[in-house]
């Protein structure tokens, strides 16, 4: 079983990853046939492929940044949730969006189960 120490340090890394915008460094974090759901309430994405394409699509077309805003919270069942702020243009606006990240870990330490929960709500336009 993968340490709630282990937990925190990977998910404290994706958000540092995200930041850097490193889609090659965040996709080395999956698991081949992990999942994606970003946000909750999307149709899933399954396998390090579609993985990919929207990591490149999204964060690699964007002048995103990343912080964390919290702790990273773990449970001793191979999972963590870590609440961060995503800065992007939108529609050519400046706007930051606050996302809570649930992550499902393998033994390896990879992640095969990412939800992003954020909605419109959590969305602000910045001026």
């Amino acid at each position: 079983m993968i340490s709630t120490s282990t937990i925190r340090e990977k998910m404290e890394l994706y958000v540092q990853l995200v930041n850097k915008r490193d889609i090659k460094a965040i996709l080395e974090l999956y698991a081949a046939d992990a999942t994606v759901e970003d946000p909750v309430g999307v149709e899933p994405l399954q396998g390090i492929e579609a993985i990919s394409r929207f990591y490149r699509e999204g964060l690699g077309q964007s002048e995103a940044s990343a912080e964390q805003t919290g702790d990273v919270r773990t449970t001793i069942s191979g999972e963590g949730a870590i609440p961060f702020q995503v800065k992007v243009t939108f529609e050519g606006r400046p706007c930051v969006i606050t996302v809570i990240d649930v992550m499902q870990f393998n033994d390896d330490g990879k992640i095969t189960s990412m939800k992003a929960y954020w909605s419109q709500d959590n969305l602000e336009v910045l001026a």
